[in-house]
């Protein structure tokens, strides 16, 4: 026992004694102390890669800012900054970000339509239909044909627009998105039907995507269905779906079920539901004025 101690002792000597004098030792070719502390050496830990997915978006924007600044010719950290950026909100300046990485000798096709949605959130739909038509046919992506349908509706392009949507449904394993996007623009075209289809196939899809229930919700109203579908949904999301529906139903007339509707997301909801009870109170009113 006492020689695997002196053993033990030996070897902590060895390594201390090579700790210091690797300490005291300059590096051959000067100082290093900056490449110690560059992007390329924190891109080992894969920092980037945890502020792009993980990262609260307003510490991304600051992280590849500086990172930027710092190294302006690398496109990856210029796309870091340009997706962060749409993660934070800032859409306008996403814009700007992502056409400097357009403009990159090492930019992708993937770059342009991300260009695209950037261009799309910020309402600038022409050149945003200009950066897809510069996408070649053979790059057959989910986002991309996301975008053209998109594009296509606010064109009133009705069947390039189903077209482009079944095609991105098909290119994903989680269309509950795009679905519910499909069928917004079937709700927006009149055809009801189809779109209460498409949202609750989107719900199948994605059980929690709320704006797809309430979507569904309003489809049905439309059509004069004053009752919730089964689904999946919380105590709250039940009122404000109850809610939606009551709405509808005073928009298309039919008042008195509409404020029976209200009044239900009312008892239902487990807090105070202050947007319905104004609106209750709006229709008691307007009722005795009337």
């Amino acid at each position: 026992m006492a020689g695997i101690m002196r053993n033990l002792y030996v070897i902590t000597l060895a390594l201390a004694g090579s700790v210091a004098l690797t300490a005291c030792q300059k590096p051959f070719g000067g100082d290093v102390r900056r490449a110690d502390t560059s992007v390329n050496a924190i891109d080992g830990t894969g920092l980037s890669d945890i502020m792009l997915n993980a990262a609260d978006p307003t510490e991304a924007v600051s992280y590849f800012s500086r990172s930027v600044a710092e190294n302006p010719d690398r496109i990856d950290l210029q796309r870091g900054l340009a997706k962060s950026l749409v993660r934070a909100g800032e859409n306008h300046a996403a814009v700007t970000a992502w056409k400097n990485v357009v403009a990159h000798k090492e930019a992708t096709m993937d770059d342009r339509v991300d260009y695209a949605d950037a261009l799309i959130r910020t309402g600038e739909w022409k050149e945003a239909e200009a950066q897809l038509d510069a996408v070649p046919p053979t790059h057959e992506t989910y986002k991309r044909y996301r975008l053209e349908a998109m594009v296509a509706d606010s064109n009133q392009e009705w069947k390039k627009a189903d077209s482009f949507y079944q095609t991105a449904v098909g290119l994903t394993t989680r269309p509950g998105g795009v679905l519910n996007n499909w069928g917004y623009s079937k709700l927006t075209r009149g055809d009801y039907k189809e779109a209460e289809k498409l949202f609750a196939q989107a719900i199948t899809y994605d059980p929690s995507l709320f704006t797809a229930k309430n979507n569904l919700v309003l489809a049905r109203g439309a059509q004069g269905k004053y009752d919730l579908p089964v689904m999946e949904m919380t105590q709250t999301e039940r009122a404000q779906l109850l809610y939606t529906l009551g709405l509808a139903a005073v928009k298309a007339g039919d008042v008195t079920i509409g404020k029976g509707l209200i009044k239900d997301a009312i008892d239902t909801h487990p807090q105070h539901f202050e947007a319905a009870v104004r609106s209750l109170r709006a229709l008691e009113a307007n009722v005795s004025n009337g």
